[in-house]
């Protein structure tokens, strides 16, 4: 009998016909947490997106479960240490999003400075009585051009966007648990201790992923390094403590910042809607782009099958499950 696999998501459909082609799919878009504890009962695999937490509570109920699928580069959304526990393997979605996320990282920040969406609402709100008053209400935005650009994280992501840099005229600085001797090769990246390139660069661009050692690591006393700065956040929203980063919003402490992603999603009001000119917020939506989605779906597919035949994928999240039940005792095709 084939196995048993939950799409929980509005899949493309060609990576859910590949799928459809080796196991049994069972499609529940977007079910709540007792919609997932009722159904993942019997299923030896699922794909999800983030919208979808995998939590203890409902990994408890996950009896035949053997792999979790994220059509995601981020994971947090899921308990990898209780799945590890169970012998259940976690994959990702890894190189497939870099370039839209750095495309889209970078259209955040030249929004940020130079007030692109501020001056959307300006217009269309009839604002516009006369190029005086526009030179008036606009003459502190500024250009990426010459400034200094600090990354923090760079993998696939942060790569990308280090690549883009150096076409705007600034200059690259990164900071990485593990120093890239390749994009400081390729760029002419310079290399930072976290709170010396906090303190250097004009902007600091967050590509991180959310771990027990990156929550929070712009806290507040970090944040108040970035007196003057700008602040982008591409990775996931606890990397920043929000608190103080609103406290230092008020404070005028920041220039600036911009954001695809929250501490707490979906977001229906923050306080930093009150910052209109300080801030460009959007729904957590960098990597949907139609060449992507696909291609993640077809990748997020493969890691599902390879789990089932035994094999173990690159992608693969924990690789301590492997101590815990060995990959030849998952397989089931």
């Amino acid at each position: 009998m084939k196995p048993k696999v939950g799409v929980f998501f509005k899949m493309k459909s060609g990576p859910l016909n590949e799928l459809k082609k080796h196991v049994q799919v069972v499609l529940i878009p977007y079910p709540n947490e007792e919609e997932l504890k009722e159904v993942i009962r019997d299923l030896d695999g699922i794909i999800i997106a983030p919208v979808t937490r995998i939590t203890r509570e409902v990994l408890e109920e996950a009896r035949r479960l053997k792999v979790i699928s994220c059509q995601s580069a981020g994971y947090d959304h899921v308990d990898v240490e209780e799945a590890t526990r169970r012998g259940v393997y976690v994959t990702k979605v890894s190189g497939l999003l870099s370039e839209a996320v750095a495309e889209f990282a970078l259209g955040l920040l030249i929004n940020l400075m130079r007030k692109i969406h501020y001056a959307d609402r300006f217009i269309r709100e009839g604002k516009w009585e006369s190029h005086t008053q526009v030179w008036k209400s606009f003459k502190s935005v500024e250009t990426l051009y010459g400034k200094k650009v600090g990354i923090v994280g760079m993998g696939a992501i942060g790569k990308a966007i280090a690549r883009r840099l150096p076409v705007f005229g600034a200059k690259v600085y990164y900071w990485s648990r593990t120093r890239k001797k390749d994009i400081e090769r390729e760029v002419g990246a310079t290399y930072l201790d976290l709170d010396e390139l906090l303190e250097s660069v004009d902007i600091v661009v967050l590509a991180l992923p959310l771990t027990k050692e990156t929550y929070h690591i712009i806290d507040e006393e970090r944040i108040r390094k970035l007196k003057g700065k700008y602040l982008v956040n591409i990775g996931r929203g606890a990397l920043i403590d929000e608190k103080a980063l609103v406290k230092a919003i008020k404070e005028g402490i920041l220039k600036g910042f911009a954001t695809d992603v929250f501490e707490n999603e979906p977001v229906k009001e923050h306080e930093l809607f009150r910052f209109e000119w300080e801030t460009v917020l959007t729904p957590h939506y960098a990597g949907l782009a139609n060449e992507v989605l696909e291609d993640m779906g077809f990748r997020a597919v493969e890691n599902l099958l390879k789990v089932l035949r035994g094999e173990i994928p690159e992608d693969l999240v924990n690789k301590e499950v492997l101590k815990v039940r060995p990959i030849t005792s998952v397989k089931m095709l």
